[in-house]
């Protein structure tokens, strides 16, 4: 399986494109700030990584999600040198909670919103003329599960351009939900930190454009392994996070020895980036001072759907441009991590050749994309 990724779209807390994001993230920038979409009154925690894109705080609306979508596809498209037009051309969209969150207003507020309007084929349809649109609600690996399918149908000759797309926006349940789980809220997100306290949602939305494999491309996609382990509704599978890149070094036909950029899932939670650094730790064995690991999620928060192809838009742009943000707020690493090259507090100048992409979800539902240098 190979395919050349020629377009990249995102927008995030910290960024409104692809550019800005990654500027931001080299510079160590966090998007986290006072939440601006719900009532500080009934709930522990005040900050979220949103975008900042309502009308005015606290005034929520319908189908933020699927304009930031619509942000992110648009701006892959232009990237790849190809019209807003979507006819032909599938499109294949992880998400966690779709339009939960227009659902909600409707609900308690009466917000106008259609049902069809659920589905992100309505919109674009409209948009850009969109026929063929599948949507995938596979928790935080959604978008590389999409990215996984995206190659098959271009590895299969079924298709010669696929747009894949991740996205989500925090809706007031889940937040709510994760707010009673935290009675003590987190000040930040802090990956393989020893101190860490859990996560803090985030918003955004990343794009790709894959083509067939002969066209050039900003990077190449090599590989992606895909698993679902089924071991517990929310914690991680040590055994199935470590086939997940297995696999994915399998089917790309590269050894650990090969890897030199990994980016991380990276959640901040204490059994998650416990099993992700004891996987990585054993599966790259002897290999394991090989490559540099990193993560977006101290700077982004968690954004769900869309970690996955907001972690693959950062992999290109370090494979393109040599640089590798560094995670951020880390005093004290985890003990798993001993012997890694972790990169903290300040981006590093490596120019590696080949990144890992790391996406882990709730079920078990894990997934691994495999990039190189174009």
């Amino acid at each position: 399986m190979t395919a050349a990724i020629t377009g990249l779209g995102a927008i995030a807390s910290i960024g409104g494109n692809v550019g800005e994001l990654f500027d931001n993230l080299c510079a160590g920038r966090s998007g986290l700030a006072p939440m601006r979409g719900f009532d500080h009154a009934k709930y522990n925690a005040r900050q979220l990584f949103e975008v900042d894109n309502r009308p005015a705080e606290g005034v929520d609306e319908p189908k933020r999600a699927t304009a930031l979508l619509n942000t992110a596809i648009r701006e892959a498209l232009a990237d790849a040198g190809l019209e807003p037009k979507l006819d032909g051309i599938p499109v294949l969209i992880g998400t966690g909670l779709r339009e939960l969150r227009s659902v909600e207003l409707w609900w308690r507020d009466g917000a106008p919103f259609e049902a069809g309007d659920l589905h992100f084929g309505s919109e674009l349809r409209r948009e850009f003329g969109a026929a063929d649109t599948h949507t995938f609600a596979g928790a935080c690996s959604a978008s590389l599960y999409a990215l996984a399918l995206g190659a098959d149908l271009i590895a299969a000759g079924e298709h010669d351009t696929v747009v894949v797309a991740g996205v989500d926006v925090v809706t007031e349940s889940m937040f709510g939900l994760s707010d009673r789980f935290q009675p003590v809220p987190p000040d930040r997100v802090r990956p393989l930190d020893v101190h860490r306290k859990g996560t803090i949602l985030g918003e955004g939305a990343g794009a790709i454009v894959l083509r067939a494999p002969e066209n050039p491309g900003r990077a190449r996609l090599r590989s992606v392994g895909i698993n679902c382990d089924a071991y517990h509704a929310t914690a991680p599978d040590p055994a199935g996070v470590s086939a997940s890149i297995r696999s994915a070094h399998e089917r790309a036909g590269i050894k650990p020895s090969d890897v030199d950029l990994v980016l991380l899932h990276g959640t901040g939670t204490p059994l998650n980036d416990e099993v992700e650094a004891g996987a990585v730790r054993e599966v790259f064995g002897d290999a394991l001072e090989t490559p540099l690991l990193t993560g977006i999620k101290s700077m982004t928060g968690h954004t769900s759907g869309s970690a996955g192809a907001l972690s693959l838009v950062t992999a290109v742009r370090s494979l393109e441009t040599g640089l590798v943000p560094p995670i951020t707020g880390v005093a004290e690493r985890i003990e798993e991590t001993e012997g890694m090259r972790v990169v903290l507090g300040t981006a590093q100048q490596e120019n590696p050749t080949v990144a890992q992409v790391h996406g882990f979800g709730f079920g078990g539902v894990n997934a691994v994309a495999m990039l190189e240098v174009s």
